[in-house]
């Protein structure tokens, strides 16, 4: 069993959803992101995913936007980002970690060299932004011989017809686009949230986490009580932004981590 099928099993038993949280690696620069994937599962991160810094990160809105363009001022790259996850490791051997971003620099750094050293770093799934299932051969295949997860995004858009193309091959868990737009934009209704849930339970038995905007922990709450999870990312590196030094960052983040976990862990009280 894969360090995420153990964790949403293990949370299942609990009655309860995963906390998933996204930062980006190397953002606001490499130490002071280190330190806050370090910090997040004590904070009450069940589930992490690391952003892979891109020039064109396309799904994603103004604050992840920037966080990007921040890390890669700072010279983030693959190499950094996948030895980001070894030092994680090195004190860590327990919560999933998932790499998230586009296929463009995968591509570049090799597909079979990224499968690899992210395997042997301690990566335990993958979500790519921009690789639909026409394109399983290219990643999704080699990375699940390998025992990466594939991570598929569903959304409002993504009819009864098209669903099953699109879960066809994923693993560890189904993650929902909440709203038809880009990361940290408005959120949908519960009405909506319920839906959405209820339809993809009938195409999967995987554990689904909705995410896109997502901001407090009472937010978190009502989502937790419908879905497997609930993934927060834009609301984390806005703390980031407006820090005004490094160790407020770290704080920030970490702060606000541990208020949507109390949110999330009360949601089914």
């Amino acid at each position: 069993m894969s360090r995420l099928q153990s964790r949403f099993a293990e949370l299942k038993q609990q009655n309860r959803a995963a906390l998933v949280t996204f930062i980006t690696a190397g953002d606001p620069d490499y130490a002071t992101s280190l330190s806050i994937l370090k910090g997040l599962p004590a904070a009450g991160a069940d589930v992490i995913e690391l952003g892979m810094p891109f020039t064109d990160p396309m799904a994603d809105g103004p604050a992840i936007q920037l966080a990007n363009i921040r890390a890669l001022g700072g010279h983030q790259d693959m190499v950094k980002t996948l030895q980001m996850v070894r030092e994680f490791r090195a004190g860590n051997q327990d919560c999933p970690l998932v790499l998230m971003g586009y296929f463009n620099p995968i591509h570049h750094y090799g597909v079979p060299r990224f499968i690899e050293e992210a395997k042997a770093a301690g990566v335990d799934g993958l979500i790519v932004v921009d690789l639909p299932p026409e394109h399983n051969e290219d990643l999704c295949d080699p990375a699940q011989a390998a025992g990466l997860d594939f991570i598929r995004l569903t959304t409002p858009t993504t009819d009864d017809v098209r669903l099953p193309t699109v879960l066809n091959g994923s693993s560890g868990f189904v993650y929902y686009v909440s709203v038809a737009g880009v990361t940290g934009a408005g959120a949908a209704t519960l009405e909506h949230v319920e839906q959405a849930v209820a339809r993809l339970r009938r195409h999967t038995d995987l554990p689904i986490s909705i995410g896109f905007g997502i901001r407090t922990p009472e937010h978190a709450a009502t989502i937790a009580r419908l879905a497997d999870g609930v993934v927060v990312g834009s609301a984390l590196i806005d703390q980031i932004a407006n820090a005004e030094n490094d160790q407020q960052a770290v704080d920030g983040v970490l702060r606000l981590c541990a208020e949507l976990a109390a949110g999330v862990r009360g949601a089914r009280l």
